[in-house]
């Protein structure tokens, strides 16, 4: 692709993310567990729809060098809205930034295994720091639904491929919520 093309493509996004195509006031989470539930005070504004994968290593156990396990490095994943328009991406932090260049970093408060017992947690995420006045600046918390895969691999971890780095297909939906 060539670059008139891609800012074009960036330009358009940003303005269709500043006008709010990116949420809406019909942005509604589903039901999820009471430990999975933002505060009260706080509405959902963004949901943002995650393709991409979640990176392993094959590593020693902490305090057992001679035991191996597939450790969790960080997530990289594409953010979408509804209609396929990019919003973002998401990576280690876990980190979600937007094409506006607003980033918000989150802490894991609470985690459930969801309905799918074959992929990644349900998760809601208290916000550590926003960066940039964008898209993601008012976000207070974070949940993550709707998984399917991204658990770690099921082949051996063993001192044989110590080392070996596995990126595990994953999606999920994202939504941000800020004070109401």
């Amino acid at each position: 692709m060539n670059k008139r093309y891609l800012l074009t493509i960036f330009h358009v996004t940003t303005a269709a993310v500043a006008t709010g195509c990116a949420s809406s006031p019909a942005t509604v989470p589903p039901e999820v567990p009471q430990a999975l539930r933002p505060p009260a005070e706080q509405s959902a504004f963004v949901e943002a729809l995650a393709s991409g994968v979640q990176i392993y290593q094959c590593a020693s156990k902490p305090g057992n060098p001679s035991a191996f396990e597939w450790t969790f490095r960080a997530p990289e994943a594409a953010l979408v809205d509804r209609a396929g328009r990019p919003i973002g991406k998401h990576y280690a932090g876990p980190s979600w930034e937007s094409i506006d260049g607003s980033i918000v970093v989150g802490d894991v408060k609470a985690r459930d295994p969801g309905p799918d017992k074959s992929a990644i947690p349900w998760l809601l995420l208290t916000v550590k720091s926003t960066t940039g006045s964008g898209l993601f600046a008012q976000t207070k918390s974070i949940q993550r639904v709707k998984t399917t895969g991204g658990i770690s691999p099921a082949q051996e971890c063993s001192a044989q491929n110590a080392g070996e780095v596995a990126r595990v297909p994953y999606t999920a939906t994202y939504y941000f919520y800020r004070a109401s």
